[in-house]
C-alpha cells in the first residue's frame, strides 16, 4: 500500500481543515437552538390572562438593511468593505393571546445571529471556485469564522472536562472525590460525593452544608436500608464501608421520607432555581407549607438540581438513585485501591467546546433574559383595561439578542452569570500575516488553566494526544502547552441524539438495572453517561455496535468501549470528542486495497464512500484503548493481533508543523520555534488580497514556492499561496569576528528585488448626518486667496475631495478633505470646520485603491 497517503487529501476534501467549526455551528442553528426554544417555549402572566408560546425558530441567510423596508442579501466581502456584521435574522413562529383571542404569527423578528462563513446558510456554501471568485472571495479560504463590524473573528476551541461522566480525582483538602457535571437542556449543575470521617456526603452548592448521602437516598423514596445497600453493591467490604453513613440517619433521627425532606428543607440555600420565563422561584418556607406538600416540593427540587442528565419519569428517582449508588460504590473501591483514580489530563476525560456549543450556552442565557423582559413588559401593562388590542410583537426588543451576541464575539468575553461562567479571550481577530497564519489560527485550541501557575501536568504531552494534538505547534513562555493546535486528520464530533441508540441497545444483551446483583460478569451499560441496564456479554455488545457503525446503520461517530476496572460499557454519541480515522484490518489484512486507492485517486470513490463501505472508521481516545493500531504494513506479521492501521504517520503533526521539511532530523525545540516563526513569514495572504481592505496587510512582491516540499505543503495549497523566498545561504567566517545571529546580504540580490515587500494600510473617514439636519461633506482642494495656488497638502486631491488612484503621497499630505459642522445640536448655518485625513508615514507611498461605501 505505497499509495495510502492519497487517503489524506481525500479526507481533507471531504472534511476540510476547519470543518469541525462549521459542523458545530450548523448543528447549533439546525438542532441546538430549536432545543433551547423548546425548553423555554412558554411565557405566561396569569394575572393578566396572557401567555405566549414559541412554535418554531429558524435563521434566515445574511442580509443588511440599507434604510429600506426590505432587507437585501449581503456577501462577506461587502461586510469587510463596509464595516458591517455578517448576520441573519432570527425569526420565530408564536402563538399568543390578544383580547381573549388566540393569535398565531409567523416570522416574528427577535434579533440577528452572526453567521459563520461557509456554514449551511452562508451565501458561500456549496459554491464552486469560479462562483467564489465572482463573489470576490478567495477559493482557498477555509471559512469557519465570523465578521463583526467588518472585522474577522474566530472562536477558539476551548478544552473542558467532559460532562455527564463520573470522575474520581484527588483533592488536596478532601481526599478522593467522585464528581459529575450534569448538563441537560434545562439545567446544568455539579454534584460531588466526598468522604469525611469514613462517612459519605453529597456536596452541592444548593445546600449550605454537605448532605449525608443516606439522608438523600431516603428523600428519594429509598427508605429501606437493605434496598439502599443493594444500590451500592453486594460485597461485604463495600457494605462495611457504608455502614457508618447509615448510622448518621439514626443520629439525626431520620427514618422516613418526610423526615429526610424536612432535614433537607432546613438546609437549602436561597435563592432557588429559575422558571421557564426567567424569574427567580423560591421554595415555600416551613411556616406556610403543609407536611403533605413538603415531600412533593423537595422531590421536585431534587429533580431539577441533582444529576439532571439522568432522565426520570415524573418523580421516580430509581435511575438517579442507582447512579448515586454507583458514585458511592466507585469511591469506596477507589479508597480501597481496587480501582485507580481518573487522570485529568487523559483526553478521553475531556471535551472540546467549539463555536456552536459556546453560542448555544450564550443564546440560552440571552433567550431566557429576553423572555424575562417580555414577562416584565406584560406585567406592567394592564391588558384587561386597554382600549386597543395588545400586540406583544410590537413590544419585542430585537436589539437585546443582537447586541449581546455581537458583543460577545467582538470582545471575546463569554459571561454567563447563571453558570458562574466568566471567560475572556474566547475569540480573536483572524491573523492575516500569511495564509498559513490564518490556517494555524483556525486550528488553535486554548485551555482554561491559569497560565501563571507553574504546573507541568497540563503542559506536558500526554500519550492520549497521539494523532489529535500537534506535538510541536505550541507557543513559548507561560502559554507553553496550554495553547495547542489540532493535528491534520483530527476531527471533533457533534452531538447525536441517543434516543434511537438506547432503544437499539435495550434489545440486545441488556437486562434491567433492578435485576443487577454485581456479579463478576455483570457490566453496567452507560449511554452518554446515563445508565440504561446491564449486560453479561460486554464483548458481544461492543462487536454488535461496531458492526452496526461500520455498516452505516448507526452514526459513524458513535463510540463504544469497556472500562474493565469499573465493570461498565460506555456507548457515547455526545459532541466535543476528539476522534481520528483509521484503516480497518480483517484477519491482519487492511480492507483498503490497492484497487480502492486507485479508484480514490481517479475520483471514482470519495472519503464518504470508504466510511459507508466500512473500510475506514473514526475512533475516539477511549475506544482506541481497546484497539491495537499498526503504524504501517511492516508491522502486520503473523502472530500480531492488530485491529487497525495508521493512514499516514505524518498526520500526527498540525497544519504549520507539517510544512517543515524533514522535521524528524531537527531538534524538538527547533520545530517549535519554526511553528511560531513560520506563521510570520511575509507572502501571499489570499487570492483576493488586492481587493481586501485590511487595516494592515503585508505582501511579498516576489513570493516563491519552496524548493523542498512536504506532502502537507501541497494539501494545504501552500504552493499556490507561498510565503518567503528561496535564498542561497553560505556559512563562512567574516573578518575574523564573531557574527553569531548576524546576516551579510548580497547587495546585488537586494537590488534585484530579494525580500521586497509592500505594506498596505487602510485609511478612511465616516460621513454622517447630525441632529440639526446638517451633515459631513467632502470638499475639493483649497486655493490660497493671496497666491492663487493649491493649499499645501492638497496636491493629490480631486474635485470630490479624495486623492486619486496612483497618486504618490508623502508625510502629512491630505488624502481625504472632510468638512464637518462645528455645532451639530442646533440649527447653525455656514459654521463648519475642516477635519482632513493626512498621511502619516516617513516613506513615500502611493494610493492603491479608493472605494466609497455605505455603512450602518
Amino acid at each position: 500500500m505505497k499509495q495510502k497517503h492519497y487517503l489524506v487529501p481525500s479526507f481533507l476534501a471531504s472534511k476540510g481543515l476547519v470543518k469541525l467549526h462549521i459542523d458545530s455551528f450548523n448543528h447549533f442553528i439546525q438542532t441546538e437552538i430549536k432545543n433551547i426554544v423548546r425548553a423555554n417555549s412558554r411565557v405566561s402572566v396569569p394575572e393578566a390572562n396572557w401567555w405566549l408560546e414559541y412554535n418554531d425558530i429558524y435563521i434566515k441567510p445574511p442580509t443588511v438593511n440599507d434604510g429600506g423596508v426590505v432587507a437585501s442579501r449581503v456577501t462577506p466581502h461587502d461586510c469587510r468593505l463596509r464595516d458591517l456584521t455578517y448576520a441573519g435574522e432570527i425569526l420565530v413562529d408564536v402563538t399568543f393571546v390578544r383580547q381573549n383571542e388566540v393569535v398565531s404569527k409567523k416570522g416574528v423578528l427577535i434579533g440577528r445571529m452572526p453567521i459563520m462563513l461557509k456554514s449551511s446558510i452562508c451565501v458561500l456554501n456549496g459554491k464552486s471556485p469560479s462562483e467564489l471568485m465572482r463573489l470576490k472571495e478567495c477559493p482557498l479560504d477555509p471559512g469557519g469564522y465570523f465578521i463583526i463590524g467588518g472585522t474577522e473573528k474566530v472562536v477558539l476551541m476551548q478544552e473542558q472536562t467532559s460532562k455527564n461522566r463520573l470522575i474520581i480525582e484527588e483533592d488536596s483538602k478532601r481526599g478522593l472525590v467522585c464528581s459529575v457535571t450534569s448538563s441537560s437542556a434545562q439545567t446544568k449543575s455539579k454534584t460531588n460525593i466526598v468522604t469525611k470521617d469514613d462517612k459519605f456526603y453529597l456536596s452541592h452548592n444548593s445546600f449550605i452544608v454537605d448532605v449525608p448521602i443516606a439522608i438523600l437516598f431516603k428523600a428519594m423514596n429509598i427508605t429501606s436500608d437493605q434496598e439502599l445497600l443493594q444500590l451500592i453493591g453486594t460485597e461485604e467490604s463495600v457494605w462495611a464501608n457504608f455502614v457508618p453513613s447509615l448510622k448518621l440517619c439514626l443520629e439525626y433521627n431520620i427514618h422516613t421520607c418526610l423526615d429526610a425532606c424536612n432535614w433537607l428543607h432546613s438546609r437549602l440555600r436561597q435563592p432557588r432555581y429559575r422558571t421557564a420565563f426567567g424569574a427567580g422561584r423560591t421554595l415555600r418556607t416551613a411556616a406556610n407549607i403543609l407536611e403533605t406538600d413538603i415531600i412533593l416540593e423537595i422531590q421536585r427540587f431534587l429533580r431539577d438540581i441533582i444529576i439532571t442528565h439522568v432522565e426520570m419519569e415524573k418523580l421516580n428517582f430509581a435511575p438517579r438513585a442507582f447512579f448515586l449508588g454507583q458514585m458511592v460504590r466507585y469511591l469506596i473501591l477507589a479508597n480501597e485501591k481496587r480501582i485507580p483514580p481518573d487522570d485529568r489530563d487523559f483526553y478521553g476525560n475531556k471535551r472540546i467546546e467549539l463555536a456552536g456549543s459556546l453560542l448555544a450556552l450564550l443564546f440560552e442565557d440571552v433567550f431566557k433574559t429576553f423572555n424575562e423582559d417580555l414577562w416584565l413588559t406584560v406585567s406592567k401593562i394592564d391588558t384587561k383595561r386597554r382600549c386597543t388590542p395588545f400586540d406583544i410583537s410590537r413590544h419585542i426588543k430585537t436589539w437585546m439578542i443582537t447586541e449581546q451576541l455581537n458583543r460577545a464575539i467582538s470582545s471575546g468575553n463569554w459571561i454567563i452569570k447563571r453558570f458562574r461562567m466568566m471567560r475572556h479571550g474566547v475569540t480573536q481577530v483572524v491573523s492575516r500575516l500569511s495564509y498559513v497564519a490564518a490556517l494555524g489560527h483556525m486550528t488553535r485550541m486554548t485551555s482554561q488553566f491559569e497560565k501563571t501557575r507553574k504546573v507541568s501536568g497540563p503542559r506536558s504531552i500526554h500519550a492520549s494526544q497521539w494523532g489529535l494534538i500537534c506535538p510541536s505547534d505550541t507557543p513559548e513562555g507561560e502559554a507553553c502547552g496550554l495553547v495547542k493546535n489540532v493535528a491534520l486528520m483530527c476531527h471533533v464530533t457533534v452531538e447525536v441524539d441517543d434516543a434511537h441508540l438506547i432503544e437499539l441497545i435495550s434489545n440486545y444483551y441488556t437486562f434491567p438495572l433492578y435485576q443487577m446483583r454485581y456479579a463478576k460478569n455483570e457490566y453496567v451499560i452507560y449511554v452518554n453517561g446515563k445508565p440504561i441496564g446491564f449486560t453479561q456479554h460486554p464483548g458481544k455488545l461492543c462487536v454488535l455496535i461496531r458492526g452496526l457503525r461500520r455498516s452505516g446503520r448507526i452514526h459513524g461517530f458513535v463510540s463504544v468501549y469497556i472500562k474493565q476496572a469499573y465493570q461498565c460499557v460506555h456507548v457515547v454519541s455526545d459532541g466535543g470528542r476528539f476522534c481520528r480515522p483509521y484503516i480497518i484490518l480483517c484477519n491482519g489484512r487492511p480492507l483498503v486495497t490497492e484497487s480502492v486507492l486507485q479508484d480514490l485517486r481517479h475520483n471514482v470513490l470519495n472519503w464518504d464512500d470508504l466510511l459507508k463501505k466500512g473500510l475506514v472508521e473514526y475512533l475516539d481516545v477511549n475506544e482506541l484503548n481497546d484497539c491495537l493500531v499498526a503504524m504501517d504494513e511492516s508491522c502486520l506479521t503473523d502472530g500480531n493481533h492488530y485491529t487497525h492501521m495508521e493512514i499516514d504517520p505524518a498526520t500526527i503533526l498540525g497544519v504549520v508543523a507539517g510544512l517543515i521539511p524533514y522535521p524528524d532530523h531537527n531538534q524538538s525545540p527547533r520545530n517549535t520555534y519554526q511553528c511560531a516563526m513560520g506563521k510570520q513569514a511575509i507572502g501571499t495572504v489570499a487570492l483576493n488580497q488586492q481587493i481586501r481592505f485590511d487595516t494592515l496587510q503585508c505582501q511579498m512582491v516576489y513570493p516563491q514556492k519552496p524548493l523542498v516540499q512536504s506532502k502537507t505543503i501541497q494539501m494545504m495549497h501552500f504552493d499556490e499561496l507561498p510565503a518567503g523566498q528561496n535564498a542561497v545561504v553560505a556559512i563562512m567566517s567574516y573578518s575574523g569576528y564573531d557574527v553569531e545571529d548576524a546576516l551579510v546580504i548580497n547587495q546585488a540580490s537586494i537590488d534585484r528585488g530579494f525580500a521586497r515587500a509592500c505594506v498596505y494600510r487602510r485609511s478612511g473617514v465616516h460621513l454622517k448626518m447630525h441632529e440639526n439636519a446638517v451633515y459631513d461633506r467632502l470638499m475639493g482642494p483649497s486655493i490660497e486667496r493671496e497666491t492663487g495656488v493649491l493649499r499645501r497638502g492638497d496636491e493629490v486631491l480631486q474635485a470630490d475631495g479624495v486623492a486619486y488612484i496612483g497618486a504618490c503621497v508623502n508625510d502629512r499630505q491630505i488624502l481625504i478633505n472632510k468638512e464637518m459642522p462645528v455645532v451639530s445640536s442646533s440649527a447653525v448655518l455656514d459654521n463648519a470646520g475642516s477635519l482632513s485625513l493626512n498621511v502619516n508615514t516617513p516613506e513615500n507611498a502611493g494610493i492603491f485603491w479608493v472605494s466609497p461605501t455605505k455603512c450602518d
